[in-house]
């Protein structure tokens, strides 16, 4: 038999608290009533540990982009075809194969059957309900366009992902490349040059030995005594790194860093824009007041240095300002972006314009992320044959000189 927590008050309106056995809540308020207390809560104590469980679940784990676009797709097909809501609940947290996703949309499905609404039991898990979904969720529950809110944030979780497969898949390849290259180089310095010390003393003895090759297999000679001290320094480079970023400050530096990299910084925030029109104009676009909208869709950018020129953009907006001069002169957003973003105050069609900047911004982005991939490729195939071939030639000099004086 469960057992039930309650708080109650007797005659004199005194609070009581404690816990009773019983079949259920209807039960639990029978037995109240006959010790002439008067319920005020009731929980199970079994379900409540369960949702504490599935809480921590939800803030620890995150879920696959994909599987929440498939979700929220699934969700609004459901609630359009008719079936009630908490039936649509069961149904997904039934058949969805995501451990994380099945634990929280069951608890959400308990709360939402006690009477919490959708959006309020979907931010209780921040790691799989973003802040955009919460708030378009709640939009459209207090509009009546719950089925449509929840579309738009299945069409943007997917396009999100794609954004995100596409970056990674693009730099996969050049990464791939530099990690084999400095493989490859740091075993020939530690493995194979110092095979060649013992031939070279001869010409050492004569004074004829290359300086080319002499620093190369001093070099090699380093990493082979000291190369622990090496790694040593990079593990502890990377640990400082990490301790910096964890911080506000280390952060934006890290943006800032970015920004500043050849072609790539360009590419970055253009992104961050990118994903900044593409949430303004899904919140605007499904009810959400725009200084809600842009505190949601200034986090949503990626970049701090962006996110503080909207946030002082929505203190214009507050001040009964346009939102396209403080996003003009804050030197990030493109020309053209702010003209489309002013002429779309202009005509009150933000909602509109915002997603088309995004889709256009996207576009001539990832051309551009095209070609300087396409070009990285054949840089680092070269720079790694550079380094090759001065390691072959440094000990093939040496040889040569043997082989001539002999």
């Amino acid at each position: 038999m469960p057992t039930f927590a309650y708080t109650a008050r007797d005659m004199t309106g005194k609070q009581v608290t404690g816990t009773i056995e019983a079949n259920g809540p209807r039960e639990v308020t029978a037995i109240l009533s006959e010790k002439s207390l008067f319920p005020v809560h009731v929980a199970d104590l079994a379900q409540n540990d369960t949702r504490s469980f599935s809480s921590m679940l939800g803030r620890r784990k995150t879920v696959n982009g994909q599987t929440m676009s498939i979700f929220y797709g699934q969700l609004a097909s459901l609630l359009r075809s008719g079936v009630p809501m908490i039936r649509s609940l069961n149904v997904l947290s039934s058949q969805t194969s995501d451990k994380v996703l099945k634990e929280v949309v069951a608890d959400v499905r308990a709360r939402v059957e006690d009477g919490e609404p959708l959006g309020q039991a979907f931010a209780r898990y921040p790691g799989v309900f973003s802040e955009m979904s919460v708030n378009m969720v709640r939009a459209g529950s207090e509009g009546g366009f719950l089925e449509d809110a929840l579309d738009r944030v299945g069409t943007f979780t997917e396009l999100q992902e794609d954004l995100k497969g596409r970056t990674v898949s693009a730099m996969a390849y050049p990464v791939f490349l530099f990690c084999v290259g400095t493989v490859v180089v740091t075993v020939l310095l530690v493995f194979f040059v110092p095979k060649f010390e013992m031939l070279f003393e001869r010409l050492r003895k004569k004074g004829e030995m290359p300086a080319v090759t002499e620093w190369l297999l001093a070099f090699s000679g380093f990493l082979q005594n000291y190369g622990w001290i090496v790694l040593v320094a990079i593990l502890a480079a990377v640990i400082a790194m990490k301790v910096k970023l964890s911080s506000e400050a280390g952060k934006e530096w890290a943006d800032r860093i970015k920004l500043k990299i050849p072609v790539l910084g360009n590419i970055l925030m253009n992104l961050a824009v990118a994903r900044f029109c593409r949430v303004l104009g899904t919140l605007l676009g499904n009810g959400v007041p725009i200084i809600k909208s842009l505190e949601i869709s200034r986090s949503a950018t990626g970049n701090r240095l962006l996110s503080r020129s909207i946030a002082d953009a929505t203190e214009n907006i507050r001040s009964g300002e346009s939102l396209a001069m403080p996003l003009r002169q804050s030197g990030y957003l493109p020309v053209s972006v702010t003209e489309m973003i002013s002429v779309g105050e202009e005509s009150n069609s933000l909602d509109r314009v915002l997603p088309e900047i995004a889709d256009s911004l996207e576009k001539r982005t990832f051309r551009r992320l095209d070609l300087f991939v396409r070009l990285l490729e054949p840089i680092m195939l070269l720079i790694m044959a550079i380094l090759v071939l001065a390691v072959v030639m440094a000990l093939l000099i040496p040889v040569l000189k043997s082989s001539t004086t002999l």
